[in-house]
């Protein structure tokens, strides 16, 4: 739990704060831009919130950190929602799509997404173990299907494929990261797992990452750590900082992936964001231009 002792300055005033347990990994800022920012090597608290919708959603960021590192009064505590996660990010044809919260510092607060859809609803990489998230998962449909990006970010695969009973999908090139994984995608083909969802092998970031598509026309990406938005720069973001596997290989999958219709993009680290009809194809080519330069 977070501790007033350890607030860091860099906090704005007032009952909420984020102290130095913080390890930086963005989940409070890629959730709650409003309230929270990075500064260094840490997040902070940019601005307080004010009225009952904004305190609502700091406090579930407070909630989704993987560490604690999120502190404020008992009383405001005390208010946190009990059904605030999974949250709904949008609705698409092929199966709305949550948030899940509850980041694992074993992902290194890696994002996690449920898909409800009529067909079985899919869990896209895994949240730390929740109880409270279990249920709610539960009156959603439950789980029929977990698929992990890539090794980094399997966090409590084996407690949520237990209690739901769910088949895991991992690349075979990382499945030693889920030794217990049912189903292993091969080689660099796309996996058609049914007209609506497609598993994607994208080698780079490490040697088995793969993105998930939901739908075909607008459809979403879960990107994993392949691709994330960039807000301040307005662009996708494909990092030779963080690739560690082979470089060369990441761009090849980048450049796999520009004929596809994507109308949202969901990663497991950085921003998400909303893409306008026919705007996908741009900005990988932007991407990819910069990365080449």
């Amino acid at each position: 739990m977070a501790r007033p002792a350890q607030r860091l300055a860099a906090n704005a005033p007032g009952p909420f704060y984020v102290d130095a347990s913080c390890i930086d990994c963005g989940t409070c800022w890629q959730f709650d831009p409003q309230h929270f920012a990075p500064h260094g090597e840490a997040s902070h608290v940019v601005r307080q919130p004010e009225g009952d919708g904004e305190l609502r959603q700091a406090l579930l960021a407070l909630q989704a950190c993987p560490v604690a590192a999120i502190g404020t009064t008992p009383a405001l505590r005390a208010r946190t929602p009990a059904d605030g996660f999974p949250a709904l990010i949008t609705r698409h044809p092929a199966g709305d799509v949550y948030y899940c919260g509850w980041a694992s510092r074993r992902s290194f607060g890696a994002s996690s997404w449920l898909i409800v859809r009529p067909g079985g609803n899919v869990l896209v990489d895994v949240p730390r173990w929740s109880a409270p998230l279990a249920r709610r998962i539960s009156a959603l449909g439950g789980l029929h299907t977990l698929v992990l990006t890539h090794r980094d970010d399997v966090a409590d695969h084996d407690r949520w494929a237990r209690a739901f009973g769910c088949g895991r999908w991992i690349h075979a090139a990382d499945a030693d990261a889920a030794p217990g994984a049912e189903h292993l995608l091969e080689g660099r083909d796309p996996l058609v797992l049914d007209a609506d969802l497609q598993l994607i092998p994208t080698p780079g970031h490490t040697a088995g990452s793969l993105v998930v598509l939901l739908g075909q026309c607008h459809a979403v990406l879960f990107s994993g750590d392949h691709l994330w938005w960039n807000p301040a720069q307005q662009v996708v973001v494909a990092s030779e900082r963080y690739c560690w596997w082979n470089w060369a290989e990441q761009l090849r999958s980048v450049e796999r992936l520009l004929d596809l219709d994507v109308g949202w993009l969901l990663p497991g680290h950085g921003h998400s964001h909303a893409f306008a009809p026919g705007a996908w194809r741009g900005a990988l080519e932007q991407t990819l231009a910069w990365a080449r330069r």
